[in-house]
């Protein structure tokens, strides 16, 4: 079964390579955080749609200043 993994609108090139690497990426949908293995967000926002007072068991990733490889990398170290 495919990894779920939500990503932000504005990370177009992150949800690309996460799909060709075999991931079932969707967009990002606040209303039950804990259906994704990981959640990607651009990080712009430190607040981005209640994130800081989410509750979720799914790492959250950060993508400011990174490539969709480097994202890429820390999921796979955070999903081990």
């Amino acid at each position: 079964m495919k990894r779920k993994i939500a990503v932000e609108d504005g990370l177009a090139d992150v949800k690309s390579y996460l799909q060709e690497k075999g991931y079932q990426v969707e967009g990002l949908d606040n209303r039950n955080l804990n259906n994704y293995d990981a959640i990607i967000i651009t990080g712009q926002d430190s607040n981005v749609l209640g994130m800081e007072n989410a509750v979720t068991k799914s790492p959250i990733i950060s993508a400011h200043g990174q490539s969709a490889e480097e994202v890429y990398q820390q999921l796979q170290n955070r999903m081990k």
